[in-house]
């Protein structure tokens, strides 16, 4: 017998669409910066992981700084776009509204990120820190907040609390980032603990909701097969 399924609305294709097409974005706004900070780590002389703050491969003494800035950007864009094309696959509460909201200015930071890299001279350097700060906490924020609109759909019975995680991490490392607290990591290591876990879940939740039309068919506008 096949399972039951939701009553469908007659624009079905294009909310699933739009749901996958988001989570693709997410996937691959994330996947494409980690490896772009591989590879620029790789070409900047001297770059420690733990001394060297992300930001610094975006600057004036990366050799390959063009292509890191412009990877940020790219992410900031897909984060944001995902955001919009994804939202039809969380309840429609508060919390998804302020959750997602969060994560899209956090988008948003993230292409002023790569648009004002550090050494730009634009309100004597703060346009860049000013952006970095708004794609952290917006990030931490959002995920923090997005969890609650996962709660009860037993689709999101893992990613909920997997999501509040992240966000709660990323949060607590920016405290830690904030107030010289490394750790032993150094400044570069802490910065590192606030992007891992957005970037992980990008990835993680992204590849969810591309499979989501096939692994939850009682999902509103989408037809068991």
């Amino acid at each position: 017998m096949a399972a039951p399924v939701e009553p469908v609305s007659v624009s079905t294709p294009l909310v699933v669409r739009s749901v996958r097409t988001g989570g693709m974005l997410f996937a691959f706004g994330a996947a494409q910066f980690v490896g772009a900070m591989a590879v620029v780590q790789q070409k900047y002389p001297g770059y420690s992981l733990t001394r060297n703050y992300i930001s610094d491969l975006g600057g004036a003494q990366s050799p390959w700084a063009l292509g890191f800035d412009a990877s940020v950007i790219v992410l900031g864009l897909c984060t944001a776009f995902g955001v919009l094309l994804a939202a039809p696959a969380f309840d429609p509460r508060p919390s998804r509204g302020f959750g997602l909201l969060f994560l899209l200015v956090a988008g948003v930071g993230a292409v002023g990120v790569g648009v004002f890299p550090e050494t730009t001279p634009v309100l004597h350097g703060a346009a860049h820190v000013i952006a970095s700060d708004i794609a952290f906490l917006g990030a931490g924020l959002g995920l923090v907040v997005l969890s609650f609109a996962m709660r009860r759909r037993p689709r999101w019975r893992l990613s909920g609390p997997y999501t509040l995680l992240s966000g709660s991490l990323v949060l607590v490392a920016i405290a830690l980032f904030l107030t010289g607290t490394y750790l032993g990591l150094g400044p570069g290591g802490t910065e590192r603990l606030i992007v891992a876990p957005v970037l992980l879940w990008g990835i993680v939740i992204g590849v969810r909701l591309i499979r989501l039309p096939r692994l939850a068919p009682g999902v509103t506008g989408v037809v068991a097969t």
